[in-house]
């Protein structure tokens, strides 16, 4: 069953609960995704999509994963 870009952000503010979170996305695989946090402080781009990818509870995990692709941008606030 294909995911919905309002699934992906319930995941994602499970773990970043202040965050600014913006899902878009409509054909159920391929969505983009901003989430502007404070915990992304002080962490390289790497960390910080770790983090996202871990949110996402395996939605992405190999072949079966209900989620195709996630282009992110991820950053702590201004």
């Amino acid at each position: 069953m294909p995911i919905t870009a309002s699934e992906i952000e319930i995941l994602l503010r499970e773990s970043f609960p202040d965050a600014s979170i913006i899902v878009r996305g409509d054909d159920g695989q391929h969505f983009a995704a901003e989430v502007i946090d404070e915990s992304f402080r002080d962490k390289n781009r790497v960390q910080q999509q770790r983090a996202v990818y871990a949110a996402l509870k395996g939605k992405m995990d190999g072949s079966n994963g209900e989620l195709h692709a996630l282009a992110l941008t991820t950053k702590a606030p201004e």
